[in-house]
C-alpha cells in the first residue's frame, strides 16, 4: 500500500478533467471508464517509499528513478521539487512490441579462437566507411547486421498495445502528475505520432488550456520509402508545446543545415571581401517611423522611416566594415558575413535532424532512442543553464545526457531496468554525477513490466492462454479436476490504473465478465499487486455477486517474488602487489540458457523450412560472454550500492572502465587498488547479483 496519497494541484474541476466539456453536435465526448479516472483523481497520486540504490560521484540535484511517472510525480512533490521544462516520448500505442538486441560478449577463456575474425573486422572499417561513401552501399550496416544475426538474440523491452480508452485515460492521469511538479514557467514537449497524438492534444488541451499551447512540431524524422502497399510511408514524429502559463521561457534556435537554409546561403551570400570573406547585403530601414534615427550619413539620407539604429551603433559597424556603401543608390546596407551567419529561424517543421544511423557514436542499442540534436534544440529553447530538465518515460537517456552536456540539471525516470542500465552507463561516460532511487511500490518487477508479464505465464501452474470462450480481459485459465475451466485475472503491469483492486474494478469483473463468460466455470482468481480494503471488496463480492460462481482473490507480489532469481558467479579474489584482484572462473544465468535455447530451437525450425543451415549460438562451459558489467564495492557491505571500479564489456567485447572506453579485450579478471567487499555482476540482458565478498 501507498504510504499516503498526494492530493494533486490545483484541484481539477469536476467534469473537466474527463473531456465533459468538449461537446459535438450536443454530443458530449466520453470515454469508457473515465469516472474511475476522475476517482483517482480525487484520491490523489499514490507516494510509496523511496530506496536510494546508488550515487555517482559527488552528491548532486541530478536524479535517475525507477518507477512509474505517477508515483514519480508524487515523490518529487512531497519534496518539493519543481521542474523547468518536461520532455516526454511516452508509448505511441503503436500496436507493436520494442525489442532490444541482446550480444554474447567474447569469452576471454576462448580469446585466441575468436580473436581473428575480431581483428579481420576491426582492420576493415576503414576500407567498409570509404567503400561505403563512393558506393553507396552501407557495408559496415551489412557487416553489423550479420554480427547481429551469429551473436545476438531479440528480447522484448515493453508492449506497446493498447486500447483506446485505457490509453487515453491513463496518459490523462499522467499529464495532471506532471503539471503538478513544473513550475509557473515551465514548458512541457509531448512526443507522439498519428496513432493517438491527436487524442492528447485535446487531453492537452484541458489539462494546460488551449491558451497555452504554444507549438505543433513536425518532426521529419527519417529520409527516403520503405514503401508500404496502399498508403503514403510515414516520415513524421509530432511534438505538441504547452506553457504551463503564459509567461514560458522561449530561446529562438536557428537552423543552419537544412537543405532550404543551405539554397538561401547559396543564392544570397554572393558578395566576397577582398580576404576571401563572403557577405549578403540587408537593409538599413525601420518598419515605424522613428524620428530620431532620422539622419543623413556619409551623404546617404535616411529613408521615409529612418534607419532601423541609432547614429552610434551605424558609426560602429562602419569601423568594424560592416557596412555597404553602393556607388549608385540611396541607402546603406549592412554586410552579414557568412561565417557568423547563425542561420534561419527554427520554424515548426524539423527537417534538419536525422534519426541516428546504425553506426553512430551516440547509439547505444536501445529502441526508440532520439537522437541528441533533438532534444538539444529543445532543451536551449525552453531553458536557460542551471535549470531542471524531467523526462518521465527517460527510455536510453537521451534527455539527462543532454541536459547535462548543456549545464541544466535533469531528473530521468523509467519503468524499466534495461532504460535505468542504459542511462547510468551513458551518464558515467560522460562523467556526470548522480543518484539513483527505486521507488518501492511492492512489485518487483523482472527487467520491464512486459518480460515480467510473459513470465507470470510460467508461474501460474497449469495456466493456459487463449482458452476458448475466455475474453481477453482474463490473463487465461486453469483446468481443474473438481472446478473445471478456472478464469485467471492479472492486472496489466503496464497499465499503472490496473494496480490498484478496487471496488470499481471488481464491479466490473462480477457484473461484465462473470456475465460474459462463455465456459461453465465454478470459480475465478483474481490476483492482485494492491488493494484498497480487502474486507471491504470481499463484502461487496458477497452482496453483489449475482452469479454462483466463486471469486478468490490472490496477492500477486507472490508470484512476482519468483520472478527475480540471482544468477550464479563463481569468482576468486587474491592479494597481489598492486591491490586485489578479483578473476570471474564461472558464470551460470539459467534463464539467460534457456532464452538462447528457445531462439536455437526458433532458428533451427525456420531454417529447416527455407532450406538453409542455421547456425545457433553456443555458450562456452564458463559462460563469461553472458557477462556484461563487473563492479567492485570496496566501501559498503550492504545498502546503497558504491561502484569503487568497473569493467564493462561492449558489444563487441572491448572494455569500458569506470567510463573511460579502451581497444582492450576483457581477460575475466577486475582489479581494485583496496580490498573489495561486494562484487556485482549484470548478464546482457539487465539481471544484476550481488554477492558478498
Amino acid at each position: 500500500m501507498p504510504v499516503k496519497y498526494i492530493p494533486y494541484y490545483p484541484n481539477t474541476v469536476e467534469g473537466q478533467a474527463i473531456l465533459d466539456n468538449i461537446t459535438r453536435t450536443q454530443r458530449v465526448l466520453r470515454y469508457r471508464e473515465n469516472d474511475r479516472v476522475y476517482d483517482r483523481i480525487k484520491r490523489g497520486m499514490p507516494y510509496y517509499e523511496v530506496e536510494p540504490m546508488e550515487t555517482v560521484g559527488e552528491p548532486s540535484e541530478n536524479l535517475v528513478i525507477r518507477g512509474e511517472c505517477i508515483s514519480a510525480c508524487a515523490f518529487l512533490k512531497e519534496k518539493d521539487i519543481k521542474v523547468d521544462l518536461v520532455y516526454i516520448d511516452p508509448p505511441f500505442a503503436s500496436g507493436i512490441d520494442y525489442s532490444k538486441k541482446v550480444y554474447i560478449r567474447r569469452n576471454p577463456k576462448l580469446a585466441e579462437k575468436i580473436n581473428t575474425i575480431e581483428k579481420e573486422i576491426q582492420d576493415n572499417i576503414e576500407e567498409l566507411e570509404l567503400a561505403s561513401e563512393e558506393t553507396g552501399v552501407n557495408f559496415g550496416m551489412e557487416i553489423q547486421m550479420e554480427m547481429d544475426r551469429l551473436r545476438a538474440f531479440d528480447e522484448t523491452m515493453y508492449g506497446d498495445i493498447w486500447q483506446k480508452e485505457d490509453y487515453i485515460n491513463w496518459m490523462y492521469e499522467n499529464l495532471i502528475a506532471i503539471k503538478n511538479i513544473m513550475t509557473d514557467e515551465a514548458t512541457i514537449y509531448v512526443h507522439l505520432d498519428y496513432h493517438i497524438g491527436h487524442y492528447v492534444k485535446i487531453l492537452l488541451d484541458e489539462i494546460f488550456g488551449d491558451d497555452n499551447f504554444i507549438n505543433e512540431i513536425i518532426w521529419k524524422r527519417k529520409g527516403g520509402s520503405s514503401n508500404p502497399d496502399g498508403q503514403f510511408d510515414v516520415a513524421t514524429d509530432t511534438i505538441y508545446i504547452y506553457g504551463k502559463s503564459e509567461k514560458h521561457i522561449f530561446n529562438r534556435q536557428y537552423v543552419l543545415d537544412s537543405p532550404d537554409v543551405q539554397k538561401y546561403i547559396e543564392e544570397r551570400f554572393i558578395n566576397t571581401e577582398p580576404d576571401g570573406r563572403k557577405y549578403m547585403t540587408s537593409p538599413i530601414v525601420s518598419p515605424n517611423y522613428r524620428e530620431n534615427l532620422l539622419y543623413d550619413y556619409k551623404g546617404y539620407q535616411a529613408p521615409p522611416n529612418g534607419w532601423s539604429i541609432e547614429l552610434e551603433v551605424m558609426k560602429k559597424w562602419d569601423k568594424e566594415g560592416k557596412l555597404y556603401f553602393p556607388k549608385k543608390g540611396k541607402r546603406v546596407y549592412r554586410k552579414i558575413f557568412l561565417d557568423e551567419y547563425e542561420g534561419q529561424p527554427a520554424q515548426n517543421l524539423w527537417s534538419d535532424i536525422f534519426v541516428i544511423n546504425p553506426m553512430a557514436i551516440e547509439r547505444v542499442g536501445y529502441s526508440t532512442q532520439k537522437p541528441e540534436a533533438l532534444l538539444q534544440r529543445i532543451i536551449k529553447t525552453s531553458t536557460n543553464e542551471g535549470m531542471l530538465v524531467a523526462d518521465f518515460f527517460g527510455g536510453s537517456g537521451v534527455t539527462a545526457k543532454v541536459a547535462n552536456d548543456l549545464g541544466r540539471k535533469f531528473i530521468h525516470t523509467d519503468i524499466g531496468l534495461n532504460s535505468i542500465q542504459t542511462t547510468r552507463d551513458r551518464l558515467i561516460e560522460a562523467k556526470t554525477r548522480f543518484q539513483i532511487l527505486e521507488i518501492k511500490d511492492g512489485v518487483s518487477l523482472f527487467r520491464n513490466p512486459q518480460q515480467t508479464m510473459d513470465k507470470l505465464a510460467t508461474l501460474i501452474p497449469g495456466l493456459q492462454k487463449g482458452v476458448k470462450g475466455i475474453s481477453n480481459f482474463w490473463f487465461g485459465a486453469i483446468t481443474k479436476s473438481k472446478e473445471g475451466i478456472v478464469p485467471v485475472y492479472v492486472p496489466n503491469l503496464l497499465n499503472t490504473q490496473e494496480k490498484v483492486l478496487d471496488i470499481p474494478t471488481i464491479n466490473t469483473i462480477i457484473n461484465q465478465e462473470l456475465q460474459n463468460l462463455e465456459v461453465n466455470a465454478k470459480k475465478v482468481i483474481v490476483y492482485y499487486i494492491d488493494i484498497d480494503d480487502l474486507k471491504a471488496l470481499e463484502k461487496f463480492i458477497k452482496d453483489n455477486n449475482a452469479t454462483e460462481i466463486e471469486v478468490e482473490l490472490k496477492d500477486l507480489k507472490n508470484l512476482l517474488h519468483d520472478v527475480v532469481i540471482e544468477d550464479i558467479i563463481d569468482f576468486k579474489t587474491t592479494k597481489t602487489k598492486d591491490g586485489y584482484e578479483t578473476e570471474i572462473n564461472k558464470f551460470i544465468s539459467d534463464r539467460l540458457i534457456q532464452k538462447i535455447g528457445e531462439f536455437n530451437q526458433k532458428g533451427n525450425l525456420q531454417s529447416v523450412a527455407k532450406g538453409k543451415k542455421f547456425n545457433p549460438i553456443n555458450i562456452s562451459e564458463e559462460g563469461l560472454e553472458l557477462i556484461e558489467l563487473i563492479a567492485l564495492d570496496c566501501e559498503n557491505t550492504e545498502g546503497q550500492w558504491h561502484s569503487t571500479t568497473e569493467i564493462k564489456i561492449d558489444k563487441l567485447g572491448f572494455v569500458i572502465k569506470d567510463g573511460i572506453k579502451s581497444k582492450e579485450f576483457w581477460d575475466g579478471k577486475i582489479t581494485s587498488d583496496k580490498k573489495p567487499l561486494r562484487i556485482k555482476v549484470r548478464n546482457i540482458s539487465g539481471d544484476e547479483t550481488i554477492k558478498e565478498i
